[in-house]
């Protein structure tokens, strides 16, 4: 419980920052970005599937939201997230979150170290201020520069020692405390929270969207909703797993997708932006000995306390201190380790994390791993069509010969499949004895339906053997589909001569 406790109050010093410079992507005020991280943090830490993951408001969504925001007004954002987690819930019911099983061993490489790279980029933004003249940001020079990077050096410094002289406490927590002190006793001239917003507020209000409950609004929201659930279900699953792996756990991929609705849903009716899994607070818990429902619980409970009553001592800490520690989540979430094998996998694969990798930093989320997926999947079939194999041998004293068929029939392998028969020299029977082999598809099916249909244009007698359950009932569902006139079948029309040779 101390961990957990001494843990999440690391995390919620870091969600500050991040929550208001998230609202502003957004289009928000800061309070709406703060509400969702105290939202969608307590719930999904009280009822989700994963102890010990933090989520809250992040970039990946808030990137979506603005175009909304500008178009239609907050009150849209609002009923867009209410939509949203109605989807999520839906897709946790329907138990979708298993389908986080598919995603290939390279995507998650490519997207950990693409996120990695765009928290990494996100941060340089503290490197700037606003010039008083022109009101845009330009970077710092001159002594408020090296009196950020020194901070931020001694932040990741800290962090990077003090677990191996004591672990009694949090390396963030005491970083962010030693250098708010120096900075503040020392009154170096550096940017601090309050530079960039204000966090003091009331509760969350009960709010419903101020929006016409009507077809026209959901013509509005429901793209944006699809797209915003989708993108929050995969980061938080991705999330999910990677924390799996760390704290070598398992957690529960359904129960994570309703919790995450349900935490929608409040923040749609309580005027927050809504939010997903965070992969680098995250981080930031399972790394400072956060494992249980208590850090994330108390981190969102840490940030409303920040909000309501502590929000003039938050906003004297520097950015700086927030900066090195997101500076140490980026070198830890990072999978350096990909850099090693990069040479020493397949070239498909180390194609694969390369362009998530890419497409997570010049995109987002969802279309990189969608992308990574779908060309695994390519790579994938590819590999498996040119994989089947035919044995031919002569019985019966060169009366029957015999196929034996090695490697999946599917639509990638049918080609190669047809290619290894000899039609118009074989002898009058034929057995096919797909033992070895899988009919995986339809386009197996067909591929089997004319294949006896050009033996049969020759006037000869084709069995096939040994198809397994799972192909015979394709073919009880393929039903008329698949028709050759084949005596010994008249169910089906194709031989199923389940004697073994």
């Amino acid at each position: 419980m101390k961990k957990d406790v001494l843990s999440g109050l690391t995390v919620a010093l870091a969600l500050v920052p991040e929550a208001v410079a998230f609202s502003f992507v957004a289009g928000v005020e800061p309070l709406v970005g703060l509400y969702a991280a105290f939202l969608v943090g307590l719930i999904t830490a009280a009822i989700g599937g994963r102890p010990g993951m933090i989520s809250g408001a992040t970039g990946a969504l808030a990137v979506v939201m603005v175009a909304l925001v500008k178009a239609h007004g907050v009150e849209y954002l609002f009923a867009a997230v209410l939509l949203m987690g109605f989807i999520q819930i839906l897709a946790g019911v329907a138990r979708l979150g298993k389908f986080v099983r598919l995603i290939p061993h390279p995507v998650m490489l490519g997207f950990v170290n693409g996120l990695a790279i765009v928290i990494f980029l996100a941060q340089l933004s503290s490197f700037k201020v606003a010039d008083l003249a022109t009101n845009a940001e330009v970077w710092m020079s001159g002594s408020q520069l090296y009196i950020m990077a020194g901070l931020v050096a001694l932040t990741m410094a800290i962090i990077y020692f003090l677990p191996k002289l004591t672990k009694a406490i949090p390396s963030s927590l005491a970083a962010i405390i030693v250098v708010s002190m120096i900075a503040i006793f020392a009154g170096l001239d550096t940017v601090t929270v309050g530079d960039k917003a204000k966090i003091a507020g009331g509760l969350p209000q009960f709010h419903i969207p101020m929006v016409p409950f009507n077809l026209e609004t959901l013509k509005i929201i429901l793209p944006y909703s699809v797209i915003l659930a989708a993108i929050g279900l995969i980061e938080s699953l991705m999330t999910l797993s990677l924390v799996d792996e760390v704290t070598e756990t398992h957690g529960s991929s359904n129960k994570e997708c309703v919790a995450q609705g349900l935490a929608n849903v409040a923040c749609g009716v309580f005027g927050a932006m809504g939010g997903c899994a965070m992969i680098g607070q995250s981080m930031i818990n399972v790394n400072s000995g956060g494992r249980g429902r208590a850090s994330g619980i108390s981190a969102a409970i840490f940030l409303l306390i920040f909000i309501l009553f502590a929000s003039q001592w938050i906003e004297m800490i520097p950015i700086a201190a927030l900066t090195g520690v997101m500076f140490m989540v980026v070198i830890g979430t990072f999978a350096w380790s990909s850099l090693r094998i990069l040479h020493k996998i397949p070239k498909s694969d180390a194609f694969v994390l390369i362009l998530v990798s890419g497409l997570t930093v010049v995109f987002d989320l969802a279309i990189a791993v969608a992308s990574g997926v779908v060309v695994s999947a390519l790579v994938f079939a590819w590999e498996n069509a040119v994989r089947i194999r035919a044995r031919r041998s002569l019985i019966e004293d060169g009366k029957t010969k015999l196929y034996e068929i090695y490697g999946p029939l599917f639509f990638g392998s049918i080609t190669t499949f047809n290619g290894k028969f000899d039609i118009k020299e074989d002898p009058e029977n034929i057995i096919v004895d797909f033992k070895e082999s899988r009919v995986m598809d339809h386009s197996g099916l067909e591929a089997i339906n004319k294949l006896a249909e050009k033996y049969q244009k020759e006037g000869k007698t084709i069995h096939f053997r040994h198809l397994s359950a799972d192909c015979k009932r394709l073919l009880d569902k393929a039903g008329d589909l698949v028709q050759v006139n084949v005596m010994e079948d008249p169910e089906y029309q194709v031989s199923l001569d389940r004697n073994p040779i």
